[in-house]
């Protein structure tokens, strides 16, 4: 029998989500791939260089996953929640995007102690 927290809801889940990215430099990496998926979508969309799109994954989960296994240590959520996981991953690059990121940790973490 498992102990282990299952998650419902991207609501309930995106607090787990960023206590496991609480690394400056995992959230950076995390930021930099995001970025760089959001603009090969859109150029490629664009400029209808449709191939762009094919890097999306390997820029998406390239950054995230050096952040994870190299810098935080912990494996990525996303082989367990893989649309939580991509949907928060939008969320946290918008919380970054207009500084709210460290608010929005530490309220994680204070949410994530509780439970």
């Amino acid at each position: 029998m498992s102990t282990e927290k299952r998650y419902e809801s991207l609501m309930e889940f995106y607090p787990y989500y960023l206590t496991e990215h609480s690394d400056f430099t995992n959230r950076t990496l995390h930021f930099i791939g995001t970025g760089i998926v959001i603009s090969l979508m859109l150029i490629g969309l664009t400029l209808e260089k449709y191939a762009l799109l094919f890097f999306i994954p390997l820029a998406g989960y390239g950054f995230a996953w050096v952040g994870h296994f190299m810098i935080e240590k912990n494996k990525p959520a996303t082989f367990k929640y893989p649309f939580y996981s991509l949907a928060s991953d939008f969320i946290m690059f918008w919380h970054i995007l207009t500084f709210q990121i460290n608010e929005k940790l530490e309220a994680a973490q204070k949410k994530i102690k509780a439970n």
